[in-house]
């Protein structure tokens, strides 16, 4: 990988919205993180003998998993309510286009099928359409956000 193909990485993945991005092929090891502070870019060269000792910083995406942990408590307090989830990384719209209408608000009774929002990857928007029925009862992203795949989205009581 040359570094026009790493720049072109990190190019792609600031417009994408991920926080973080790993990549491991043979030789090297590339993790991309994104915030608001600055953006990070690590790579690591890494020699086919080293490979076993390369195991260790596998360990550091610990907190990470630490934080859905921590929202733990929160979903068992709306166990009750089904997640609608991000199956996309994307930009999210609450509305087809500016000048249109919202496609969902709080208290909206949908249906299998309807359409809650639109999520755009790479210049292309992508409906969002609800597998399930029930009323909205919880927007989890604010208009024109960042989402990561598997981000909840909506919450929707199925009753």
């Amino acid at each position: 990988m040359d570094i026009k193909e790493i720049q072109n990485l990190i190019k792609f993945v600031a417009k994408s919205g991920a926080s973080e991005v790993k990549l491991e092929m043979d030789d090297i090891k590339i993790t991309i993180k994104t915030g608001s502070e600055s953006d990070t870019t690590i790579v690591h060269q890494i020699p086919a003998a080293q490979m076993p000792i390369a195991a260790a910083p596998v360990a550091a995406p610990a907190p990470a998993v630490a934080s859905p942990a921590a929202a733990a408590p929160a979903a068992t307090e709306d166990s009750k309510y089904i997640t609608i989830k991000s199956p996309i990384i994307g930009t999210f719209y609450r509305k087809p286009a500016p000048d249109k209408p919202l496609f969902v608000e709080v208290g909206q009774t949908i249906a299998e099928g309807d359409v809650l929002c639109v999520i755009e990857a790479m210049k292309l928007f992508n409906e969002i359409e609800s597998e399930v029925s029930g009323k909205i009862v919880k927007i989890l992203v604010d208009d024109s956000s960042p989402v990561e795949f598997d981000q909840p989205l909506f919450l929707v009581d199925p009753s």
